[in-house]
């Protein structure tokens, strides 16, 4: 199925079987896509919110894997329980999305697993991470100010040329992670946990200015 220029109002794709699908230049207004199979779907240059909505489209429980959003604009999107793993979500707008209970990892046993995620240069704005896991993912030049990461892990992920919000240190693990070319300002060392991260020179002046530590170049 290859679908482009196609608009779709309060369409129900519900529990459809969409499966390496690919939507070019369409616009889903308000529709509903719970417990759709999209694994392997591509969609380009796609919106999924109508200018002055509040309301983004459903995707509650919705199979995701390997699917691709490039220059989509997905704000206000619900992902609530969607199985993520191997999404890629590339030069798009997020801002809003809910992902409570979406699931990028794939478990072999309960305390065995491997997370897969490809998600660069999205605004994420005040999307909502709450105790996600997206470790060993890339996850970078992404914009993260106003999202809730609280009690997520980005472990080992690769967070560099990211934009975060001052508080959202702290909210969640993100050691061993590629930090390089990030604004720090406001990460206070002695509270949150920078081991193995990867920084750059210029960087270690904003994490040791507030210990009173004076760093002079070479």
């Amino acid at each position: 199925m290859h679908i482009t220029n196609k608009t779709f109002t309060e369409h129900d794709f519900s529990e459809q079987d969409l499966q390496d699908a690919r939507f070019e230049n369409c616009q889903f207004y308000r529709c509903n896509f719970n417990r759709a199979n999209l694994s392997d779907a591509a969609f380009i240059e796609c919106q999924f919110i109508e200018r002055g909505d509040v309301d983004g489209c459903q995707f509650e429980y919705t199979k995701l894997k390997d699917a691709s959003f490039k220059h989509c604009d997905l704000s206000m999107a619900q992902f609530r329980g969607a199985q993520c793993f191997g999404i890629e979500l590339r030069d798009s707008q997020l801002k809003g999305a809910d992902f409570v209970l979406a699931s990028f990892a794939n478990y072999i046993t309960h305390n065995t697993f491997f997370c897969s995620a490809y998600i660069s240069r999205c605004n994420l704005s005040y999307a909502n991470f709450e105790n996600q896991r997206l470790e060993k993912c890339e996850l970078f030049e992404n914009k993260w100010n106003g999202a809730n990461l609280l009690g997520a892990t980005f472990k080992g992920s690769d967070l560099s040329r990211g934009e975060f919000s001052p508080e959202a240190w702290g909210q969640f693990d993100m050691t061993e992670c590629n930090l390089c070319h990030v604004d720090l300002t406001g990460l206070d060392i002695r509270r949150v946990s920078v081991a193995k991260v990867t920084i750059c020179d210029w960087q270690q002046e904003q994490l040791l200015e507030p210990l009173g530590v004076v760093v002079l170049p070479g």
